[in-house]
């Protein structure tokens, strides 16, 4: 399919290319044989696929998006991610981060092209993936968050049986009690464990391993894996930190997410940086509290996602940085009032981070009805057994979910620490493979050492990745990103519907053919019209081309002229 951006090029106008150098027609030396350039066409990895640590092959779902294949795509998409309508919202999108449009005029919106077709696929009568015929061997799973599930996924489509252990009343994890409904509806998450639980995964909620039952008593099941997630708030610290009215922002998303009361007052001081700290604020003032944000830090080093700041800004929601908290002031018995100092930053620190340097003198003070400390998340890991090695952090691993007790894995946050929905269910991806390979008997020393970024169907695609200067840039033309749409801050601030509105149909095929298609051939004829030699001929009935290698004289054009570097050359006798 010719994309929607790309300009067309006379093959009768004088060939110039910046994109390649024709090949050398033979090697030099007296005693080298003849070799042929021979060009072959060979997809290569695209930089959204290898950014998207769920696996995902984003560059396959968007062409069959713009061709107007939405099931297709949709289903793709499943066969890696269980969560494509969870993902389409909440995910911070590294795959735009490496996107090659951005060099042109904006990176593909990939989130909103998943969920559309998340939205879609909810909205069609669907036929769900098909697991395996059933085996005996059975698997516990505790966690039912996004890297539990995951695993529970993709092991019952491999016919393991799957147990999940979940100490909530409902399933979900911290996407559940960890982000607000303005950013993921709670039909959507519903929706998408219903279809984990269609498969036959057992989800047995308001059960807490190492209170109701402890990890011991799983030795049952053939193989045990660990997502605990961060579910424990950092202590902050300071004096009048166990005054009532001090919250965790952990305690106030759990709360608002299963409906309970919260006596926290109007004025409400939210300390921290990330995610946790706006989702709180932004919850809170949905409530009809005035929170005030207040972080040590820049605001260029908020970990938060920067849709999430700009949010939280837009509806009137004040960020001071650069304010260290002291001491939180009680009166009582309840927190009354906060003092902070003002700090500048210093050069960086061993992490690459400016180190914050207080100002003498410059100490002030807020009037509060309450204060949320929202610093860190942490793992609550009291329930391992001693031979099960852990650290401050977190359960220790080896290869990415390998324990230090044979059968037991783990993985997500508790294993990781890398705090987004994609890496936690790119690590259940990889757990499950390597249960699975345990459970066959399998060696230790065959499971890839790399985290998060496995896919469950391998793929043929050079590991080669495609940058915008491997692009022929001549054959795109500027095209900006489909805007997308928010409720007017006035309504969206009055209760927790969705804020941002996905794409229309029309919109989504418009917004997918501005997709390169970096590395893979998506038929757009450029080398079928160049070629002198008429030596690539489209196959019959199939996808793609072939090429007469008895006619190609081996001149280059083609592979030059591929707008996407889909092509390669190779030497032959």
């Amino acid at each position: 399919m010719t994309q929607k951006t790309e300009q067309s090029r006379s093959p009768s106008e004088p060939y110039s290319s910046p994109h390649a150098q024709v090949p050398e027609r033979h090697a030099s030396g007296p005693n080298t044989p003849f070799q042929h350039p021979e060009p072959y066409f060979n997809d290569k990895t695209s930089p959204c696929n290898m950014g998207c640590p769920a696996g995902e092959d984003i560059v396959e779902a968007i062409y069959l998006t713009a061709e107007g294949r939405f099931q297709e795509a949709w289903e793709l998409i499943l066969q890696e991610n269980p969560f494509p309508g969870v993902c389409g919202r909440v995910c911070p999108h590294p795959c735009e981060s490496e996107c090659n449009r951005r060099e042109l005029d904006g990176a593909i919106c990939i989130h909103a092209v998943e969920r559309f077709l998340a939205d879609y696929g909810r909205s069609i009568p669907r036929s769900r993936p098909k697991s395996r015929p059933q085996r005996s061997k059975q698997v516990a799973i505790v966690g039912s968050g996004p890297a539990g599930l995951s695993c529970a996924y993709h092991l019952a489509l491999m016919g393991y049986g799957a147990t999940v252990f979940e100490a909530l009343p409902k399933a979900g994890g911290m996407l559940r009690v960890g982000i607000p409904r303005y950013r993921l509806p709670r039909a959507v998450l519903d929706q998408e464990i219903a279809d984990i639980r269609a498969l036959g995964v057992e989800i047995r909620t308001n059960t807490l391993v190492g209170r109701d039952i402890t990890l011991d008593q799983l030795r049952g099941f053939d193989a045990l894996f660990i997502a605990t997630g961060f579910h424990r708030g950092q202590k902050m610290d300071v004096p009048g930190e166990e005054a009532r009215g001090v919250f965790s922002g952990l305690e106030i998303l759990k709360r608002v997410s299963l409906g309970e009361k919260i006596r926290i007052g109007e004025q409400v001081a939210v300390i921290g940086g990330g995610n946790t700290a706006v989702h709180v604020a932004r919850c809170l003032l949905r409530l009809g509290c005035r929170p005030t944000i207040l972080y040590r830090r820049s605001r260029g080093e908020m970990t938060a996602i920067d849709k999430e700041i700009n949010g939280a800004q837009e509806e009137g929601i004040e960020i001071i940085c650069l304010a260290a908290l002291t001491q939180i002031l009680v009166r009582g018995g309840w927190a009354k009032g906060v003092e902070f100092v003002k700090m500048r930053l210093s050069r960086p620190d061993e992490s690459g981070r400016r180190r914050q340097v207080p100002k003498k003198g410059s100490n002030f003070w807020l009037k509060v009805d309450g204060v949320v400390s929202a610093i860190e998340e942490l793992a609550d890991i009291e329930f391992l057994p001693d031979d099960i090695k852990s650290e401050s952090q977190g359960i220790l691993v080896e290869r990415g979910c390998f324990t230090s007790r044979k059968g037991v894995f783990a993985g997500g946050d508790v294993a990781t620490g890398r705090a987004t929905v994609a890496h936690a269910i790119g690590s259940g991806n990889k757990a499950a493979l390597a249960i699975e390979r345990y459970l066959k008997g399998e060696d230790f020393f065959s499971i890839p050492e790399s985290l998060g970024t496995d896919q469950i169907l391998p793929r043929k695609a050079d590991s080669g990745v495609v940058r915008f200067n491997d692009l022929n840039p001549v054959y795109f033309k500027k095209e900006l990103p489909v805007p997308l749409r928010a409720r007017p801050v006035k309504t969206r601030v009055k209760g927790f519907k969705e804020v941002y509105s996905g794409y229309k149909a029309e919109e989504i095929v418009t917004e997918a053919q501005r997709c390169f298609s970096c590395g893979v051939c998506n038929m757009c004829d450029n080398c079928l019209i160049f070629c002198p030699c008429i030596a690539i001929s489209r196959r019959r009935g199939k996808f793609g081309y072939k090429i007469d290698v008895t006619s190609c004289d081996g001149c280059g054009i083609c592979v030059q002229e591929c707008p996407r570097d889909a092509l390669s050359f190779r030497k032959v006798p």
